[in-house]
């Protein structure tokens, strides 16, 4: 063949080549049908708490994250009770010629005895002079301290010498030149244990700084419980602003907590969590591997529920861990009371009981006289299973629905496939762990049932609940998440197959209750588990695509679910839902569609609203939103924390039939303003959700 012919044919050949992918790109374009049923007489109402947040201390979510507290182990507690002890990341300013540093147990707080001893050698004048600054100790936080220009700090410690002392009080930079606020404690008398409180205002910037105590004064000083806390926390009850403004964006029907699998010895013991923060032991997480000082505890837990305007959901420990249990005839010692569920009834008239009842009293003490509004608790975390569970559970189960007939029960059995073998309001529905993650928890895989799975099964997981009974106790699906090589550290294609998940549970909203993603933090300093919904670090924080993703369903918890179908000649990839609701800022009804095109082609929709007339729709005021990005496994980040984030646009052509294009990989919204006001007459309380 010439060189010609070769030129000639290898030109048709690329026509043809041409011809066929722009013949396949054509043909490969899907085409769907949505019909919604807007009539009220087809809407049901979605529970108040079918959309929720899990709140578990793993990544420093809570210490050095959500609990706004800058110094890390203040109490000197965290290697433990005796002495000398681990100080860590407590460091000295000064050398051995001018300093000595140690611990004992001459704290006055009977629950924190370890004090930090400092034996300064060094003086103002004399043969041995302090170096410029003086000498003493620093703590750099969690990985830094943020400190800004302008705000204010309050440090709290408690101070002890036999001499009079001159200590400085410091907010630094990193390696302490940098001055950023800085007072003195000059005091005759401190022989005995004396409480100082300083108010610090910063006048410059640092998002790395630390806290530094030193003195140029010869003799011996002890120090205890250094505190430090920007005054500005989220409604002043200790949280941190930002990471909490990003809860409240989600607009939470539910917040679980505290979630752990520790050993018993390590276990969440609520009434070592109240009271002075002082007075609080503190523990050890020993699957996650670092100590926590308890300034987030069981009242701070139930108090952010209340700020969040959401239900507190109070997971117990019952006895049993993932490593140890205890049997069910020897429950009462474990549970340090004279009769079985003692200790749980406690901290139920702790959160419920009358501001002069033995327990309300003290929740009445810590400035919260009226009762918080629990009304679930899970009678332990991932147990179903285990030899005990079942024992434990019902001792529990009668102790507190006698005292507390309101109280609602949620069981770790799944309840989805058999029916359970004992009493129980809700089941708790999981999918299987990846057990790769889990290498610190030993525990029996044949009973795991989280969802923590592949973006493929997550998806398909969206009919789990189609043909559950519709009879019995009602599913929790208490952690969710897309994991592994499909998730990254928070990729969209981990976003997009949960969302065709909570659509599957929204449209099956008769039968759960409530859900809700997990982990909910991590501290981009120590990330032990991926992926997660907020990411940050002393300063700064994004989320994930998959926390951008629960933004679509915030105002799905007290909505009203329509009945909707979805037709299309492949929609296996597609999955939508049909909600109305009522925007609490405006005061105007809307309805929204969802619908997640898992899909890698086009999707040309068309719509058609049943049951509602022509002009029903303003096109001012109607947006549409969508989440995609040009990668699957795009990620946001510190540098790019918007790179996949809901972008919002006007729907001018709002109508009862719209035809619109969905793009491959991804989800979107049609928010859809109602003329009248008077339709689907939605929450009215102070939690009445609104748009995103």
């Amino acid at each position: 063949m010439s060189c010609f012919s070769r030129v000639i044919l290898g030109f048709l050949i690329g026509l043809c080549v041409l011809y066929q992918c722009s013949a396949f790109e054509v043909d490969t374009n899907q085409t769907a049908w949505l019909f919604v049923n807007a009539s009220e007489a087809s809407g049901r109402k979605i529970p108040e708490t079918l959309f929720g947040i899990f709140f578990e201390e793993i990544n420093h979510a809570g210490a050095g994250g959500l609990w706004a507290e800058l110094v890390s182990n203040r109490g000197f507690e965290a290697g433990g009770p005796n002495t000398p002890s681990n100080i860590d990341p407590w460091s000295i300013i000064g050398n051995e010629s001018s300093l000595v540093v140690s611990t004992d147990r001459s704290s006055c707080f009977d629950r924190n005895k370890v004090a930090l001893r400092m034996d300064v050698l060094c003086d103002r004048d004399g043969a041995n002079v302090c170096p410029d600054g003086g000498v003493g100790v620093y703590n750099p936080g969690f990985w830094g301290m943020n400190v800004e220009q302008g705000k204010k700090y309050k440090v709290v410690l408690y101070i002890r010498s036999l001499q009079s002392v001159n200590i400085s009080i410091s907010l630094t930079g990193s390696n302490g030149l940098q001055m950023l606020a800085t007072a003195n404690i000059i005091a005759a008398d401190v022989s005995n244990w004396t409480k100082t409180e300083i108010l610090l205002e910063a006048k410059e910037t640092n998002h790395n700084a630390r806290l530094q105590l030193t003195t140029s004064r010869r003799g011996v000083v002890w120090f205890d419980q250094v505190s430090a806390m920007p005054l500005d926390t989220y409604k002043g009850h200790g949280f941190r602003e930002d990471l909490s403004t990003m809860l409240a964006d989600l607009k939470p029907g539910f917040i679980r907590f505290p979630g752990t699998c520790e050993w018993l010895r390590n276990a969440f013991r609520w009434k070592e969590t109240i009271g002075p923060w002082e007075e609080r032991p503190g523990h050890f997480g020993d699957v996650w591997m670092y100590w926590t000082d308890e300034g987030l505890g069981y009242f701070e837990f139930l108090q952010l529920a209340e700020d969040l305007g959401a239900a507190p959901v109070w997971v117990f420990n019952n006895g049993i861990s993932h490593n140890d249990q205890v049997d069910t005839s020897s429950i009462a010692p474990f549970l340090q009371a004279s009769h079985e569920g003692k200790e749980i009834l406690d901290s139920l008239e702790f959160a419920k009981g009358a501001p002069d009842s033995a327990w309300g009293s003290v929740r009445t003490a810590m400035g919260h006289p009226e009762p918080f509004d629990l009304r679930y608790v899970a009678v332990g975390n991932e147990d179903c299973g285990k030899k005990n569970y079942r024992g434990n559970y019902l001792r529990f189960y009668d102790a507190i629905r006698h005292a507390y007939p309101d109280i609602k029960f949620i069981s770790n059995c799944d309840g989805s496939t058999q029916q359970l073998d004992h009493p129980a309001h809700f089941y708790d529905y999981h999918v299987r762990y990846e057990l790769s993650h889990f290498a610190a928890c030993t525990f029996e895989i044949s009973i795991v049932l989280q969802i923590y799975s592949d973006a493929n099964t997550v998806f398909s997981l969206a009919h789990k609940f189609d043909h559950a009974s519709r009879s019995g106790p009602k599913a929790f699906v208490s952690e969710y998440a897309v994991t592994g090589k499909d998730a990254g550290t928070g990729s969209l294609l981990a976003a997009l197959a949960e969302a065709g998940f909570l659509i599957g549970l929204e449209r099956n909203s008769d039968v759960v209750e409530m859900a809700s993603y997990a982990p909910l933090f991590v501290n981009a300093n120590d990330r032990r588990w991926n992926p997660d919904a907020i990411v940050f670090n002393s300063y700064q924080l994004y989320g994930t695509p998959s926390f951008w993703m629960q933004r679509f369903f915030s105002e799905s918890s007290g909505g009203t679910l329509l009945n909707s179908t979805l037709q299309a000649n492949s929609s296996s990839s597609l999955i939508a839902s049909a909600i109305a609701w009522k925007n609490s800022k405006d005061n105007k009804n809307y309805l929204r569609i969802k619908i997640v095109n898992f899909g890698s082609n086009i999707v040309n929709l068309k719509i058609s609203i049943d049951g509602m007339k022509q002009n029903t729709f303003q096109s001012l005021g109607s947006t549409k939103t969508i989440l995609t990005s040009s990668n699957l496994m795009d990620e946001n980040s510190f540098k790019e924390p918007n790179k996949v984030t809901p972008i919002k646009s006007l729907l001018e052509n709002a109508s009862v039939n719209m035809e619109d294009v969905l793009s491959p990989h991804s989800f979107t919204s049609f928010d859809l303003l109602i003329e009248s006001t008077t339709l689907w007459i939605q929450r009215t309380d102070s939690n009445s959700k609104s748009s995103i």
